[in-house]
């Protein structure tokens, strides 16, 4: 049995990858210009994304629709818990609102929350990325207005590096706090 360790050890090793991870990173932020939003306190809700999305491997769509799998290429958290978090962060720096992911973590219930369903998040070799879907916007006690919106966000890509492509994730991203934040300055 324990002849048969350092073989187990040596598989499982293998198993695991040692590619290079990429983050979703936050842009610098002038939180000194905040906007005035309704909510003062604001849950966002886990984001739903498409199943492609969902995966650790960075995707890049080809020419033909089809979507692949960047060689050596993973995202550093999973994209869902990334994708929530950096929102979350975008739009506490940026809005008057107390931002927190679900579960809200106050006695105290928040006053909105947000939830976002991405129904397109691709990196396309023709040049962008697209990010699409609709967020809706709830309120509890009905300190703000109840709505559900759609967005659609293209930046442009560079090339389909795995880090151009986490860059473009991260711009979309962000602007898709700022549509949300505008949203609820109204």
């Amino acid at each position: 049995m324990y002849r048969l360790l350092p073989l187990v050890l040596v598989l499982l090793a293998a198993c695991g990858s040692n590619g290079p991870r990429y983050l979703l990173d936050r842009a610098p932020v002038d939180e000194a210009a905040k906007t005035r939003v309704k909510a003062g306190t604001l849950e966002v809700m886990d984001v739903s994304l498409p199943t492609y999305a969902e995966d650790a491997e960075i995707m890049v769509e080809d020419g033909n629709g089809a979507l692949s799998p960047v060689k050596n290429a993973l995202w550093a958290d999973d994209p869902g818990r990334a994708i929530t978090q950096l929102l979350v962060d975008q739009i506490g720096r940026t809005s008057t609102a107390t931002t927190a992911a679900e579960p809200w973590p106050l006695e105290s219930p928040p006053q909105a929350a947000v939830h976002v369903r991405v129904s397109e998040m691709v990196a396309s070799a023709s040049g962008s990325f697209d990010l699409r879907g609709q967020f809706a916007i709830s309120s509890y006690g009905y300190v703000v207005r109840e709505r559900i919106e759609p967005f659609a966000v293209s930046v442009p890509l560079a090339d389909t590096k795995p880090g151009t492509i986490a860059a473009a994730s991260s711009a979309a991203l962000r602007e898709l706090s700022a549509v949300i934040v505008r949203s609820l300055a109204r």
